[in-house]
């Protein structure tokens, strides 16, 4: 299986899908220094790690992942998180009203607009409230194409995340995916989901005020 999605100028995308649920998981290298941010170790250590694997070929130096990266303390997006600190020893990153219901302690808590870095690229955080009170947004600006949002499970092709019928989660989160989301960035900016296919921010926008109008 192709794990390579996106050859940008200075990193390269990879995502491999994992369990039952169809979780994603992302793995980001620089291709100049080797560094590796992976996000979502949702399970199947063995694939992780084979992920990793295939990666060592995006970059001429020595790969390393440098930073362990979660978008939301669900169960189903953090099975192998422990497993894989254990084998890699790499430092975790987490929404701080997420962090401490994480299976790892988390070595940097992340509010609305903290930057993440590694050796060659760094990430902007987006705090989306809603689906979980941490829930965040993962930003890649590409300084030569698209910019590339890993939106976690709080926007999807077709709506955003699951709030459980609470009319008050379903707004927050609504309002925080249009204006910190749509509000932000153009349309050609690409949307990796936690679960499922990609899609661009240009192919949901006019269906927010729908999504409004149905609650869900």
């Amino acid at each position: 299986m192709d794990t390579l999605i996106h050859d940008l100028q200075d990193i390269t995308i990879r995502r491999i899908s994992v369990s039952e649920m169809d979780n994603n998981v992302y793995l980001l290298t620089a291709k100049e220094s080797g560094a590796q941010l992976l996000i979502d170790a949702a399970d199947d250590l063995p694939a992780i790690q084979g992920l990793l694997q295939d990666a060592a070929a995006d970059t001429a130096a020595t790969p390393q992942l440098a930073l362990i990266a979660t978008t939301h303390q669900h169960w189903d997006h953090v099975r192998a998180l422990k497993e894989l600190v254990a084998a890699t020893g790499a430092p975790t990153t987490a929404g701080k009203d997420d962090a401490g219901a994480l299976p790892v302690s988390v070595d940097r808590t992340l509010d609305h607009g903290d930057t993440c870095a590694v050796d060659g690229f760094e990430l902007t955080a987006v705090h989306l409230r809603g689906h979980t009170p941490g829930s965040i947004a993962f930003v890649y600006r590409d300084p030569a194409g698209p910019t590339h949002i890993f939106s976690g499970d709080s926007l999807f092709p077709g709506g955003v995340g699951n709030t459980q019928k609470d009319p008050g989660r379903f707004n927050q989160l609504l309002d925080d995916v249009s204006e910190r989301l749509f509000d932000a960035y153009p349309d050609d900016t690409v949307v990796h989901p936690g679960h499922g296919k990609p899609t661009t921010l240009g192919a949901e926008r006019p269906h927010v005020e729908e999504w409004r109008a149905r609650g869900w």
